[in-house]
């Protein structure tokens, strides 16, 4: 019962983020395939948060707790938002991409091209407040390079989020627990969309 509240929630949430971005880019993305891709991509999600992220994570959570007698709810939390944050990113980025058929500009440099994808959530934000940058790029961000690009942002997030100085295990923990949630979810919406 819980989950499957939870899949209609995450359902609408996506579907209504993905329609308002493709109204406010004037995408002719058809509603039928948007349907179909949200469906894909959350139920993807959510079994492989079932049957993965969630086990892990209470190993964690206890192992942490009985091991270490350190209480890192908050981590775990972070990192199951992160997951499923990163089980979407591949596809935030499209906001800015340009059609092939039309190269009106050379290609981004890379650190453009990356922070693209490393900022999206600024980028769509940016996009409903009628900021409009000049950035284009070819790139999707479907491929294994963002997913490296976005694992060393990841975990350069979460050891500053999270480690300590001196670095101590726990802290270790806490920063490869984040770092793995994201990268699971990211190659997840890669394995729905075929890439592997």
């Amino acid at each position: 019962m819980f989950l499957k509240g939870f899949y209609e929630a995450l359902y609408g949430l996506v579907l209504h983020t993905f329609k308002n971005i493709n109204r406010r880019i004037k995408s002719r993305f058809p509603l039928y395939r948007m349907h179909e891709e949200t469906t894909e991509h959350v139920q993807h999600a959510l079994q492989v948060f079932v049957w993965l992220i969630l086990p892990l994570g209470l190993v964690y959570l206890f192992g942490s707790q009985f091991l270490f007698h350190q209480n890192l709810w908050g981590s775990m939390l972070w990192g199951t938002a992160v997951y499923f944050y990163s089980n979407f990113l591949p596809d935030l980025p499209a906001i800015n991409r340009k059609q092939k058929r039309h190269p009106e500009a050379p290609d981004l440099p890379w650190y453009k091209k990356y922070a693209l994808l490393l900022f999206a959530p600024l980028f769509v934000w940016l996009l409903f407040s009628d900021v409009r940058l000049d950035w284009r790029t070819e790139e999707t961000y479907h491929n294994f390079t963002s997913l490296a690009v976005y694992g060393m942002f990841l975990f350069a997030v979460s050891l500053l989020a999270f480690a300590s100085i001196p670095l101590t295990i726990p802290s270790l923990l806490e920063a490869l627990f984040l770092l793995f949630s994201g990268l699971t979810g990211f190659l997840t919406h890669l394995k729905v969309d075929k890439i592997w």
